[in-house]
């Protein structure tokens, strides 16, 4: 596994600088120029090339790309057009209040889902499935935003349940804002999670070691809990991976409308006020997050897989 690790680390290397180069050409190249967007279509031309000099863009862009390679490697991504605070400092505050509300939200997401999934399945054609799968359907329908003001007006306003929007820094407090959040969550992702697991724990009671286990007088519990959920895990753990970035970047939507100062927030913030430097970072970080997910899946796959092999 060691092996292979490495391997995968190092094959991983061509591909970040590929994103870094293709996100680099997106924000310098096609985004236009990027002084002229901070300082406004009034500014004068010395104001214009004051600040292109003070952020080097008036430098090569091959320089500019060089500058980005090395601030990316020393993990320096430079000062905000819009705050003028190091980025590097705005992710330390903000993914703190991010995993606040991610982590236990997309931990008991996972759980509900993974239970519901399987308890349909084993139930599979009767009136309980028939209902799950509908209402699923239902709450997929759903865009994200009704769920967020059907939260804030009626369990928050109108119930004072919750509170409508803020947060707490201290470590009890904070969870007082963050309960309707987590709720919210797990409503919007757990029809669209509870279809995705029950089909692969479907798929799993149509094959041989399932019809062999029945023929040896296994009781169907037991053959759902010992064999078709473990079996199941290869699909699951890749739709858990693939979420991962979320833990980090945090719901957008949810940041934004209850005033959760996490990196979700921030980058909304960014993409209004056109804050190039901290825009390219989220995006690099997002790409950078998904590429070791990936590699983590690969991992996960043969501690919960006998059959698959690290080569």
């Amino acid at each position: 596994m060691a092996t292979f690790l490495v391997r995968r680390i190092l094959g991983a290397i061509p591909i970040i600088f590929g994103v870094a180069l293709v996100v680099f050409i997106l924000f310098n190249v096609v985004g236009g120029d990027p002084a002229l967007m901070m300082v406004g279509k009034h500014a004068t031309a010395q104001q214009i090339a004051d600040i292109r000099h003070e952020y080097g863009l008036d430098q090569p862009l091959i320089i500019q790309f060089f500058h980005y390679l090395k601030d990316i490697a020393t993990f320096d991504f430079g000062r905000s057009y819009a705050t003028r605070q190091k980025i590097s400092d705005m992710i330390a505050n903000g993914i703190g209040p991010s995993l606040s509300l991610t982590l236990p939200a997309f931990t008991l997401t996972t759980l509900v889902s993974v239970a519901l999934g399987l308890l349909v399945s084993y139930f599979r054609g009767k009136v309980i499935d028939r209902v799950s799968v509908i209402l699923c359907v239902i709450g997929m329908s759903i865009p994200s935003l009704g769920y967020i003001l059907f939260g804030q007006y009626y369990l928050a306003y109108e119930l004072r349940w919750f509170p409508i929007s803020g947060y707490d820094y201290s470590f009890p407090g904070r969870f007082e804002y963050l309960f309707l959040p987590m709720i919210l969550w797990l409503m919007l992702s757990i029809g669209y999670d509870v279809r995705f697991y029950r089909t692969a724990m479907l798929e799993e009671t149509t094959q041989d070691y399932v019809r062999t286990a029945r023929a040896k007088g296994l009781s169907e519990p037991k053959v759902f809990f010992k064999h078709v959920l473990k079996n199941s895990m290869v699909p699951i753990v890749t739709n858990v991976v693939l979420e991962i970035p979320l833990l980090i970047l945090g719901s957008f939507l949810f940041e934004t409308f209850f005033g959760i100062p996490g990196l979700g927030s921030i980058t909304i913030d960014a993409l209004h006020n056109s804050d190039f430097p901290v825009i390219k970072t989220m995006a690099f970080v997002t790409s950078l997050l998904l590429i070791f997910g990936n590699i983590v899946t690969d991992v996960v796959y043969a501690l919960v897989d006998p059959r698959v092999k690290l080569k």
